[in-house]
């Protein structure tokens, strides 16, 4: 499990002092006014949207419809912050977009939705900065939660996993949320929300209760079951929609018992709970936080995870899985063809003494690579995946390896060391090369060819990034304007934007503008840039910046 903690400001400064690649680092301690620019009044057709965590299912993070941004365009000339949003709260969920929503006064608009640490869910004209609507949810007499005694997510805890949303659900689709409370007699309470997204209303009967019982004997049992004690949890990792269903799986503060590993689904259309499972039933531990990376999915229906530190049962069946249920610290493929199940799974011969040093794999995400070939033209289906061991994962997602005591040679592809910094984030993948971004780092770019990556970086930015590193974002039209997009955590945040061919290329970040123009607020761990029809959306602790092309002079 993550062990975070919060960097005094000092200590940033003394980051970015030596990980700035030579750019000065005298910023200013706050965030500068606003710049005098006007955007538009009118909201542009548009039909890109963003509705989940990293762009899709397979967690790419990449946007190849948009044109308006381009290696030509986004330097600091013509290209920076157009305005900032205030909100009350961290964002640590990635914000998300939804292009032309009709609301009730018949007028359409480009829609940014922003969920906050405070319980407040946002929609702003993507193209204005305009408040469309903001919901609080928060039930009667309640307060957001305290840190729980963790410093992970801190000074409260209310919506900090992305949202997911559904344009065809309900009469003008719908956005589904969970959000963590306290009443004033200290009950805590986990709910799954499915807001309107043309006015914010609860729909489908909600908001509902997350409970849980499992099979099982471990942390939390009542001696038969094991029990999800909401006070216990936080949902981290982003929501996942899949075949009518919101998945959520859940962290535990610091490594505070008793806790184990959650995946539970509800049905989108009556939020009725429809799918169970613990990964770690008869055990601790176990489970996902992923620096905020939502769960993957394929086409076929199978969920793909990064399991944090936990029991892992070594005695194994004769299929080879442990026979106690308890994957603690491994790389998961889980059937949803009617119960969960686990279909397949790796972990390390090590995994066992990972799990004791918190090594493990639980800091990062899965991304699903685009179908590949191999050296004999055969399809390959792969999975990639870091987290603390600085190890990069490549699994076969038709036969991902299972446990193998003496060694790793039953993966399909381990770059050992690839990441020495510790993967808290994951990687964006976009024309054969994926991005990886771990901590103190510099962003690399690793070339996939023949099914394989290659051992070392195709290209490397001439930046590194502080705690918790970067999770970047692709955007372009052709191979030849592709943009990375990365976002440093300091006490003033940077936006980087690179050639994607070549991450040396730096065509633009925030703090190249004189007289502080494009300073944006204080950085905030594991956010990840939204871009999306000409602009460019960054949670801030307490704002979204919004980046685009400057109006003429």
């Amino acid at each position: 499990m993550q062990k975070q903690r919060q960097t005094l400001l000092a200590i940033v400064f003394g980051l970015l002092v030596g990980c700035g690649g030579g750019r000065s680092s005298l910023k200013p301690p706050t965030d500068p006014p606003v710049p005098t620019v006007s955007p538009s009044s009118e909201s542009p057709s548009s039909t890109t949207d963003v509705l989940t965590y990293h762009n899709n299912n397979a967690r790419t993070g990449e946007n190849l419809g948009e044109t308006q941004l381009t290696s030509s365009n986004v330097n600091v000339n013509s290209f920076g912050k157009l305005f900032v949003m205030p909100v009350d709260g961290k964002v640590d969920a990635q914000p998300l977009y939804v292009s032309q929503v009709a609301l009730s006064d018949n007028s359409r608009h480009n829609l940014l939705f922003v969920a906050t640490e405070h319980d407040t869910v946002y929609a702003f004209d993507g193209d204005t900065g305009k408040k469309i609507w903001q919901v609080s949810l928060l039930g009667p007499d309640e307060t957001t939660s305290d840190p729980r005694a963790c410093d992970q997510v801190v000074p409260e805890i209310g919506i900090t996993a992305t949202p997911v949303i559904d344009r065809k659900s309900g009469p003008h689709g719908s956005l589904y949320a969970i959000a963590m409370s306290k009443d004033s007699a200290g009950n805590y309470f986990q709910r799954l929300h499915a807001l309107d997204l043309a006015n914010g209303s609860e729909q489908f009967g909600g908001p509902q209760e997350v409970q849980a019982r499992y099979p099982g004997t471990g942390d939390g049992s009542d001696g038969q079951q094991v029990v999800f004690d909401p006070k216990q949890y936080k949902e981290r990792a982003g929501l996942l929609l899949l075949n009518g269903i919101i998945y959520t799986t859940w962290a535990s503060h610091c490594d505070i018992r008793p806790y184990t590993g959650w995946i539970i689904g509800y049905d989108e259309q009556t939020l009725k709970q429809v799918r169970l499972l613990n990964l770690t039933p008869n055990g601790s531990g176990g489970s996902f936080w992923n620096s905020g990376a939502g769960p993957a999915a394929d086409d076929s229906g199978n969920i793909y995870l990064l399991q944090a530190n936990g029991t892992f049962d070594r005695n194994l069946d004769e299929a080879g899985f442990p026979e106690t249920g308890n994957f603690g610290n491994a790389f998961l493929k889980v059937s949803t063809n009617g119960t969960l199940s686990v279909a397949d799974y790796f972990t390390m011969h090590d995994t066992v003494s990972q799990s004791a040093r918190d090594e493990d794999l639980g800091s990062g995400g899965v991304l699903l690579i685009p179908d590949t070939s191999d050296e004999t033209g055969k399809t390959a289906h792969l999975a990639v995946g870091a987290g603390k061991d600085g190890s990069i994962y490549v699994a076969n997602r038709d036969s991902m390896g299972k446990f193998n005591p003496d060694d790793n040679h039953n993966i399909h592809q381990q770059l050992v060391r690839a990441l020495p910094g510790s993967e808290f984030g994951m990687a964006a993948y976009s024309n054969g090369l994926l991005y990886f971004g771990d901590v103190n780092r510099r962003l690399k770019a690793f070339r996939l060819s023949g099914a394989f990556l290659s051992p070392v970086p195709e290209s490397e930015s001439s930046n590194t990034f502080p705690y918790p590193g970067t999770t970047p974002s692709v955007s372009g039209s052709g191979s030849s304007s592709r943009i990375v997009w990365a976002v440093e955590n300091s006490a003033n945040a940077v936006l980087y934007a690179y050639d994607a061919n070549d991450l040396a290329k730096e065509l633009y970040s925030s703090d190249q503008a004189s007289s502080g123009r494009d300073y944006f607020g204080q950085g905030n761990k594991f956010v990840v840039p939204t871009i999306v029809n000409g602009k460019v959306y960054v949670g801030t602790v307490n704002s979204v910046a919004v980046f685009g092309l400057l109006p003429a002079k």
